[in-house]
This record gives structure tokens, C-alpha cells and sequence, in this order.
């Protein structure tokens, strides 16, 4: 781990638009401290390419906190760069060192189009969540926190399904792009509920279905999904919502 400032080179994917063909431009970033985040260093960069005259890479980003999922950057192969758990804006630059080459990337699959450099498109996500990823409740004042007893395993499992931020790694990961991982957490967080059981099955078989329309690939069933994940979403959400969309389909399947 270092503790002196770096110089790095940095391989950034420049691209325009998404009907333009991008590539891969060399950076030079000097006397970068090893307590900026990989963020920060990007805003180093831009501030030196303004002072240039030249445009500035184009990259997403809000809370910077490991919260919005926004920062989606392949970083050196691997979503989020090469720490476990951590998000782009989590990512230290003391994870490299003197004289490294990094290679940053955008998300790559056909769902997710570049919007431009390393921004894309993941609105594919939020349509997938208007098509079952909400549950029909009454309006007025909420219940007492204890109206509802839930068993404290249930509530856990719903809680850890809930901490998906939808940052799309695990589809950056996934050499089918498949959306299963973030599909399923978003049906389970639900599903293991008692107020998600109305339109339980309803809910599994339109998000599903919505997730194909969307052009996401099948699962892969390797796990680089879970692996990758910055807030380690369970493959236990795939097997219940495939136990759901099955029960959906030959159970009690409904018009969508």
C-alpha cells in the first residue's frame, strides 16, 4: 500500500455518443495522493484537461458516499476496481501504486448504452421496478411498527435484499449481461414480507418479464454476480425468484 503520492497512466474509454465507435486515451495524473478516492482523482484529471481546453471525461456520480450506485466504472476488469464490497467513490487510490497503469471502462451490455465516455444508460433498471417492484397498500397513517409481527430472519433477509443500490455491476460482470442478481433482489426484499404477498407472484412474473423485454442475458450461474457486488446481494435471491416466477407460470399465472 502506498503512502506517497503516484504517478499514474491512466487508459480512459472516450466515446461521444452511442452511435459513435469509442477508444481507449492515455492520461497522465500526477502527484496523486494515495487518500484521494478513485473519484477525486477523476476530478483532477478534468480540472487539468479544462485547463487545457480539452473536454472533460464524462462520468457518473452522486452521493459518493458507497449510497446512489452512480459511479459505475470497470476498473482493471472488475466493476468498481479491485476491492471487495466498496463502490467507485469507496475505492482509495492507496489500492495502487507509483507508476501503475489503470484501465477504466464503461459498464458493457446491450441494456445498459453509453450515454457518453463512461456514462450509460441503466433507466432499464428503473422500468423493471415500475413493472412489480411496489406493493398496493392503503393511504393514510402508518401502522405501529409492531401491528405486523415479522420473524427477525424474514425481516433480515428482506433488509439485506433492500441494501441492492442498483449500481448494475452485476451485470457489468456477468458475460451475459444477465439483470438476475438485481432483478431478484428487488422481488425478494418484497416477497419476504407480509406486505409484499398480495401480488407476490404477479410481481415475479412481470419483473421478469420486463428484465427479457429489456435485452438483459440468461444467468450464468458462476457467481461473479454475488462476488462483484458492492453490498454482496445473495444468490439466494435468484433461486426465490425463480421459485416464484415458476409458481407464477404454472400456478397462479395472471395476464400481464
Amino acid at each position: 500500500m502506498s503512502t506517497e503520492n503516484m504517478n499514474l497512466t491512466l487508459k480512459v474509454w472516450r466515446q461521444k455518443d452511442n452511435k459513435s465507435q469509442g477508444n481507449l486515451v492515455d492520461y497522465k495524473v500526477a502527484d496523486v495522493s494515495p487518500d484521494m478516492s478513485f473519484l477525486e482523482m477523476f476530478d483532477v484529471l478534468n480540472e487539468d484537461l479544462i485547463t487545457k481546453g480539452d473536454e472533460p471525461i464524462v462520468f457518473d456520480h452522486d452521493c459518493r458516499e458507497g449510497i446512489c450506485g452512480a459511479c459505475s466504472m470497470y476498473i482493471n476488469g472488475r466493476p468498481h476496481g479491485p476491492k471487495e464490497l466498496v463502490t467507485t467513490c469507496q475505492l482509495h487510490m492507496r489500492s495502487f501504486k507509483d507508476g501503475d497503469t489503470i484501465v477504466v471502462e464503461p459498464w458493457r451490455a446491450k441494456a445498459f448504452p453509453v450515454i457518453k465516455d463512461l456514462a450509460v444508460d441503466r433507466t432499464a433498471f428503473d422500468r423493471i421496478i415500475a413493472a412489480g417492484g411496489f406493493i398496493s397498500v392503503n393511504t393514510g397513517n402508518a401502522q405501529d411498527a409492531n401491528a405486523i409481527p415479522i420473524p427477525k430472519s424474514q425481516s433480515d433477509a428482506a433488509f439485506e435484499a433492500a441494501a441492492c443500490i442498483a449500481c448494475g455491476a452485476c451485470v457489468a460482470t456477468c458475460k451475459n449481461a444477465s439483470a438476475m442478481l438485481f432483478t431478484s433482489a428487488k422481488i425478494s426484499q418484497l416477497a419476504l414480507l407480509p406486505q409484499g404477498q398480495p401480488e407476490r407472484y404477479r410481481r415475479a412474473q412481470s419483473m421478469v418479464a420486463q428484465m427479457d423485454a429489456e435485452g438483459f442475458g440468461n444467468c450464468t450461474n458462476t457467481g461473479a454476480c454475488e462476488a462483484e457486488c458492492p453490498k454482496g446481494i445473495s444468490l439466494e435471491n435468484i433461486a426465490r425468484m425463480n421459485r416464484d416466477f415458476y409458481h407464477a407460470k404454472f400456478v397462479s399465472e395472471e395476464e400481464v
